[in-house]
């Protein structure tokens, strides 16, 4: 540590945990069942930067029980389970801007279909998670971002530094100021999901992405809306391709009926789009406006928003999955399978085989080194085999777009992979470039001119983010941080449009024309934690870190 750090008290623990989601939630609860059945104690925490378990969790979702049938067998039996809208019937339809054409289920490889799964608020999962957690001994700390990696001399990961806070904007300590504390632990487990912060940190520290292909993104949007019994089909699960994108632009949108009269209805962009003018969100709220599916949205009211980034490199894109003194597990590694549209079951089950290794680890009085264990059972799981079956979905559509790729090409892939075992007539396909480098000059591409938002079916952005019920402390540093203040201005509005303003969901970056000239402005308290702008800034300026916890999203029952 350097001479002025401040003095912070510490905490032991055998695994630190830091993320509060369903891989660090199923980590923390095998890590206990493992005491349980073999008599080690062991101590855990889980820390989580929301204001409480959930509040940052957005995900569609339709989940394949398949992990958590292995965790908790008796999850159906238990009457406080959240998870209780089993699909009953899925299509899959291609829109056009005025029609639509769907798409034979029958014919489509078993993996894709949504039978035995179940539509469900995953903040609610996770919130239930978390109870069981805490029953069987896991300390659980929300409001708790991990702001900075705890290391020994060797360089070894020993810990982390949470809850820091009462840092003003001028970078100076208030009188409320807060040192945090250090947590320490012989393992540390970073479940943080997409783009982690510190996850970014230690596989580039680490070179733990040597040897893969480019991680890729989707822009994933969400609304929840609660809808009349005339409109309401509880198990329903639709998800179309086509309008309002254009083929060359891979993405698509969700719909799933569940609970009482709750609709998720969602769209996901992917973010190797080329088209600087392109607007993620106003597709999101064009696709609203189809014959198809405004009739479902009619007379209900939307209750909540948000946004998140979704991994979609898959199996070529998965890095290393361990570093001296701990590993990466769910999205901070990326386990999401692109064709399925779902990745919650693969971030359990990676979360259970890390808890694994590490009990291990600590059974032979081991500390500090790398799990290797975990990435052996990756190595021979079926996580790992499910991913290799569709690891050219993502490649043929992005080179191909959405009719030949993704519903030909593609389909074709699944059709053979699935049934041989992996074996694909593709091999394995590169991803090539990273978003951010997908992005072309705004002289290439043309503006596009999107509807203005009637209120009632369509919003802007603002007024949506208010539903994410967001709140930032107003006096602190910005969590997002420029490396060339210069470049927005000098070079990103010019040569591209300033396309911040427009990848954002949130509406965190304006060009503001102040006679002089434009001025860059980044509203950091509307940002919903998305991390696009991490991942789309076509010069990579723009570092996403964490703000003072339980700053972010309060997203109720997404």
């Amino acid at each position: 540590m350097v001479a002025d750090a401040p003095e912070r008290e510490s905490m032991e623990f055998d695994v630190v945990i830091v993320g509060a989601g369903p891989a660090g939630l199923c980590a923390a609860i095998r890590l206990k069942q493992l005491e349980q059945e073999q008599g080690r104690e062991t101590s855990v925490v889980v820390v989580e930067k929301g204001s409480e378990v959930g509040a940052h969790i957005l995900s569609g979702a339709v989940l394949d029980p398949k992990a958590l049938d292995e965790l908790l067998p008796d999850w159906r039996e238990d009457s406080s389970c959240p998870i209780d809208t089993p699909v009953t019937k899925e299509k899959f339809v291609y829109l056009g801007p005025a029609g639509s054409m769907p798409l034979p289920v029958w014919a489509m490889p078993d993996m894709v279909k949504n039978h035995g799964c179940y539509a469900v608020s995953m903040g609610n999962v996770c919130r239930w998670l978390a109870e069981k957690a805490e029953a069987m001994g896991v300390e659980i700390y929300p409001m708790m971002a991990a702001s900075e990696l705890i290391r020994g001399e060797d360089g070894a990961v020993r810990g982390v530094i949470v809850g820091e806070a009462g840092i003003g904007k001028d970078g100076e300590k208030k009188p409320s100021y807060e040192p945090g504390m250090e947590l320490h632990g012989k393992y540390v487990l970073l479940a943080e999901g997409v783009r982690g912060s510190l996850s970014k940190q230690l596989i580039a520290e680490f070179a733990l992405d040597e040897g893969r292909e480019p991680q890729k993104y989707g822009l994933g949007m969400k609304e929840l809306w609660k809808v009349p019994d005339a409109n309401f089909h509880k198990g329903l699960v639709q998800h179309t391709f086509g309008w309002p994108l254009k083929g060359d632009t891979g993405g698509g949108s969700w719909m799933y009926h569940f609970g009482d009269n709750f609709v998720s209805i969602g769209y996901v962009v992917h973010l190797n789009y080329k088209n600087p003018y392109l607007s993620p969100y106003q597709e999101f709220q064009r696709f609203k406006t189809h014959p198809d599916i405004k009739p479902y949205l009619e007379g209900g009211e939307r209750v909540a928003y948000g946004a998140r980034a979704i991994t979609e490199g898959g199996f070529q894109s998965v890095p290393k999955l361990t570093f001296p003194g701990g590993a990466l597990i769910g999205c901070s590694a990326g386990f999401v399978n692109v064709p399925r549209i779902k990745g919650n079951h693969n971030a359990m089950k990676t979360g259970m085989m890390a808890a694994e290794a590490a009990y291990e680890a600590l059974s032979a009085d081991r500390a500090g080194d790398a799990l290797n264990g975990y990435q052996e059972r990756y190595d021979n799981s079926w996580v790992r085999k499910e991913l290799y079956k569709v690891r050219n979905a993502k490649p043929l559509w992005s080179r191909y777009g959405t009719l030949m790729g993704a519903i030909g090409l593609a389909g074709i892939d699944l059709s053979i992979s699935t049934r041989f075992g992996g074996w694909s007539p593709f091999g394995t396909l590169s991803h090539g470039k990273t978003d951010a480098e997908a992005t072309e000059k705004a002289s290439k591409h043309k503006p596009i001119s999107y509807p203005k938002p009637d209120g009632v079916l369509t919003f802007d952005r603002l007024t949506n983010v208010s539903y994410s019920f967001t709140n930032h402390e107003e006096d602190q540093p910005a969590h997002l941080k420029l490396k060339d203040p210069a470049l927005p201005v000098a070079v990103n509005l010019p040569e591209y449009a300033g396309p911040s303003q427009r990848y954002c969901p949130a509406g965190v970056y304006e060009f503001i024309d102040e006679g002089s000239g434009p001025r860059f402005q980044i509203n950091a308290q509307n940002c919903v934690h998305c991390k696009t702008c991490d991942i789309k800034d076509p010069l990579q300026n723009i570092v996403w870190t964490v703000p003072e916890g339980a700053g972010g999203p309060n997203y109720p029952n997404m």
